[in-house]
């Protein structure tokens, strides 16, 4: 068990509750130069997360989506643990630690229009705590219930403070019919404390279906009617950066079109890992970086001059090296827009 102190306990047998952030939210001084627009990092602090349209050029969103659908093509990667299918089918549903077998994936995490703004928010050098590939395919992707990813990340991982953020980047179209990212506007100034007990190797079960580290359901409804809900749509090119403990989910995609996400979650260097307040073994590493940690360097790329390599899993024995810790809208989308940035009506 960490040694470190546990600012935020968490399924530890204690009543479910609400707490307040004991964080910052962003870390960086008000007269620091700002990567984007001053409004949209006093959005980002007000609402823990903020929605930039077209980041990247249809160009360069070309070549990323021609790489995912690689990557989902491979029959190698098929059978790798870090290649996580739905509970109920043998569809991908998401595939870990990207940037270790995808050079494009690699470069595209240390692009400066993603890392400078991290590194803004957070106020420190950054590297890559985790980075995953969501497909969500149509028909049979399913819901990623409501949770905050610090209290797993703090919990399982052993994060010590919220000074971590995800970025995703669209690779389709993210509407009201495919399942698209929905977050709660101003939930990241509170903890939920969650009921219950992590049982051993827990991600085994949690990546397909995540059911302990989920709010309660009054607390889930204290949060949302203080803040609403803000469905995250956007093109294909899109970044939506939100705080590490803003509370967020998805709902299942039963239309015909995927809705297929990259993450990428930057951690401060200041805030590394340390054992798992849960007492139990860390996760994989393929999961949460514990051993392959090194601050990021901010590259300008233009992917779409990027030339199309052949694929290369070193992989075979790179990716499923083990943890040593570990026990045996539619074309046509909706004119108006507002809803993208303004919290819904908890009545609408």
């Amino acid at each position: 068990m960490s040694t470190t102190q546990d600012l935020y306990p968490s399924r530890n047998g204690q009543p479910a509750r609400l707490m307040e952030r004991l964080d910052p939210v962003i870390y960086s001084r008000p007269d620091a130069p700002m990567p984007v627009a001053r409004s949209l990092i006093e959005s980002y602090e007000k609402n823990g997360f903020v929605i930039l349209e077209d980041v990247f050029t249809p160009a360069e969103v070309a070549v990323l989506q021609q790489e995912s659908q690689r990557l989902r093509d491979s029959r190698e990667l098929a059978g790798l643990e870090q290649t996580i299918t739905e509970p109920d089918s043998s569809e991908i549903r998401s595939i870990f630690k990207v940037q270790s077998i995808s050079e494009l994936y690699r470069r595209l995490a240390g692009d400066q229009r993603l890392v400078n703004l991290a590194r803004y928010i957070l106020g420190d050098e950054v590297y890559l705590h985790q980075t995953r590939l969501n497909y969500k395919p149509g028909f049979r992707g399913r819901e990623f219930y409501w949770h905050s990813d610090f209290e797993t990340w703090h919990v399982e991982d052993g994060m010590p403070r919220m000074r971590a953020l995800s970025i995703s980047i669209t690779l389709t179209e993210n509407n009201e019919h495919n399942g698209a990212l929905m977050l709660v506007p101003g939930s990241h100034r509170h903890y939920v404390v969650c009921p219950g007990e992590t049982p051993e190797n827990h991600y085994q079960q949690s990546l397909k279906k995540q059911e302990l580290g989920v709010p309660p359901d009054d607390a889930l409804r204290t949060l949302v009617e203080q803040g609403g809900i803000v469905p995250a749509y956007g093109r294909p090119g899109s970044v939506i950066v939100f705080d590490c403990n803003t509370m967020h989910g998805s709902n299942s995609n039963i239309s015909p079109w995927p809705r297929s996400n990259l993450f990428f979650v930057y951690n401060a260097m200041s805030n590394q890992v340390v054992e798992p307040f849960c007492g139990l073994a860390p996760r994989p590493e393929f999961i949460a970086a514990r051993q392959q940690i090194a601050p990021l360097t901010a590259i300008a790329t233009d992917f779409s001059q990027w030339a199309p390599q052949a694929p290369q899993f070193q992989g075979s024995q790179q990716l499923q090296e083990k943890n040593p810790n570990e026990h045996p809208d539619s074309a046509h989308r909706r004119k108006d827009r507002r809803h993208q940035h303004e919290p819904v009506s908890p009545s609408a």
